[in-house]
């Protein structure tokens, strides 16, 4: 039964069940008795999803995706929205470049590492409605981890390729790598996602915010569409809390400025700022972000005209 400010994350979470395995499960089974935006009504009870021990999901039949990790590479079907889709997904830093880092109860935290998981879900989402997904930078012993600290690494690696010491070449090596598949993809629908998190201050809380091409009408309409997303869902979620991100143009980035697909680039949250490593380190959290950015493309797609020039 839902209680007094359930979501469904936390009506999962506290009967046991993983929300990042079994959302969308939970969803078609409970279709008829959720609110708007898939929102639970107090005082009603929910049916919950069968949670199969890893051998019977190895029996189940479902296309699987080992990158994910053992808990998560099975990816049940939610729709085909976004059948005949492509798209390329950046986490930032990665390999010798951890990117931001702070110190959590002693242990050190890193942005590539949580940039990554958040790409990772994104991913899973997208696939559950039909997209061709390609991750850009890959960690293939990581996958989807449900803790708080995600222990740092080394071993991330572009499209198997493993990342330079310079900061320049990175950037070249994963442009490159997504402007090859752009055009081996030519004709179909293709975006770009990439996934940083900011470092600032400490005191300096921020909430995510969105950057695009300057000349590109395709990325501003993607950015503005998670942004406008998250908008909503804060109104909803946290309806005393004023959302302040933004959307805007930051041609100055390399991977903006040199990638061919309209693209938007995603800060999730400053690591040195205790509120903001609340969002970034709660396992619940990253997979709401991933699923506010995926519901931000699917408006972003399904309310295009197509167009696949930048």
């Amino acid at each position: 039964m839902a209680q007094e400010g359930d979501g469904i994350y936390s009506l999962l979470r506290r009967h046991g069940v993983s929300p990042t395995k079994h959302y969308n499960s939970f969803v078609e089974m409970n279709a008829e008795d959720l609110g708007e935006d898939e929102t639970l009504i107090m005082g009603r009870t929910y049916i919950l999803p069968d949670t199969l021990s890893v051998e019977e999901v190895e029996r189940v039949e479902g296309i699987t995706y080992p990158i994910f990790g053992q808990e998560f590479k099975r990816v049940d079907k939610a729709s085909d929205r976004l059948a005949n889709t492509v798209y390329y997904l950046i986490s930032g830093h990665g390999g010798p470049d951890p990117g931001a880092v702070e110190k959590y109860h002693g242990k050190l935290i890193a942005e590539d590492e949580y940039a990554y998981d958040v790409t990772l879900r994104l991913a899973r989402e997208l696939i559950s409605h039909g997209a061709e997904v390609h991750l850009i930078v890959q960690d293939a012993n990581d996958g989807i981890r449900d803790n708080k600290v995600l222990e740092l690494d080394t071993d991330e690696t572009v499209l198997s390729q493993t990342l330079p010491l310079g900061q320049l070449e990175r950037l070249k090596q994963r442009t490159k790598a997504v402007n090859d598949l752009y055009l081996k993809n030519t004709g179909k629908y293709q975006r770009l996602l990439v996934t940083h998190v900011d470092s600032r201050g400490e005191g300096t809380n921020i909430d995510v915010f969105f950057y695009h091409h300057e000349k590109s009408s395709n990325g501003k309409k993607l950015a503005e569409s998670i942004h406008r997303t998250f908008l909503k869902k804060y109104k909803k979620f946290q309806p005393n809390r004023l959302y302040n991100g933004t959307f805007m143009e930051r041609s100055s980035l390399y991977v903006v400025k040199n990638t061919l697909p309209a693209m938007a680039y995603i800060e999730i949250g400053n690591i040195k700022n205790k509120r903001d490593q609340r969002r970034i380190l709660d396992p619940d959290n990253r997979q709401a972000l991933a699923k506010w950015i995926s519901e931000g493309i699917l408006y972003d797609y399904e309310s295009s005209n197509t167009t696949i020039s930048k």
